[in-house]
């Protein structure tokens, strides 16, 4: 018998799960538990985990939301038995390293992706590096997405970028609506590279950094790489693995 610590998004769906799982489950702390039920939407399992990685906990997820790629089916019978049966899936985030026009430097986690948009009417002006090579001198367009396995079917593929598998060992760079050069479609690096980005124009052509749930507006410069230090815990039914989740949408986008 597992100790579960209980989170609900602040949604309808998530509250009448909660309704549920109260009269069947005890919430125990976030220490005490072996691992933490989180009921909501993608965005909020990717809160959630950032929020509390630091207990090196596992995560499974209920999906209360839309998508929920990194959720499992929604369901408040047998948790005890279906948790237990779950397969771990290991998630090395991406390191956001960024420093502004006025020279503050912040650092955080991306589970999923980097976006870099451009937050005026200007097209931005982008200089991309992979570790000492220069991969693009300048890239005009609305910007760049910088991807993890586990994040490339999200934005990364609306946009036509590559689904990557899981242990793919591998980020995917894509360009955003690029206008120079126009057909440029992106590249796919190894996981141990070391990727930067440099505002070429920052003042006339500001650009934001998002990552998951953050946001830094009037970037001048990122350094992005995968920290291999840091594993989330991903917990999935046989059912509902991630990679499986993700060798189907591979055979999507083929077939479409």
């Amino acid at each position: 018998m597992k100790n579960f610590h209980f989170v609900f998004d602040n949604t309808s769906k998530s509250k009448k799960l909660k309704k549920h799982i109260s009269k069947r489950y005890k919430n125990f702390s976030v220490k005490k538990s072996n691992v933490i039920i989180v009921c909501g939407g993608d965005g909020f399992m990717l809160k959630t985990m950032k929020k509390y990685f630091r207990y090196n906990k596992p995560f499974y997820g209920i999906n209360c939301g839309l998508i929920g790629f990194l959720m499992n089916k929604y369901t408040f019978k047998n948790l005890n038995q279906i948790v237990e049966k779950s397969k771990i899936n290991l998630i090395n985030p991406l390191e956001v390293k960024t420093t502004t026009t006025n020279n503050k430097k912040k650092s955080f986690f991306a589970i999923n992706d980097l976006s870099l948009f451009r937050q005026s009417k200007q097209t931005a002006f982008l200089k991309l590096k992979v570790n000492n090579q220069i991969l693009m001198k300048k890239l005009i367009g609305d910007g760049v997405i910088v991807s993890t396995p586990a994040g490339s079917t999200a934005y990364n593929l609306s946009i036509n970028g590559p689904i990557l598998s899981l242990n793919s060992k591998k980020i995917a760079i894509t360009p955003i609506s690029p206008f120079r050069p126009r057909r440029w479609k992106g590249k796919t690096v190894s996981e141990k590279s070391k990727i930067y980005i440099g505002n070429i124009d920052p003042i006339k052509r500001p650009v934001a950094a998002v990552a998951d749930n953050n946001e830094i507006r009037n970037v001048s410069k990122i350094k992005v790489f995968i920290n291999k230090r840091i594993k989330f815990k991903l917990l999935f039914n046989l059912k509902e693995s991630l990679i499986k989740k993700i060798k189907s949408e591979q055979k999507r986008k083929l077939n479409n």
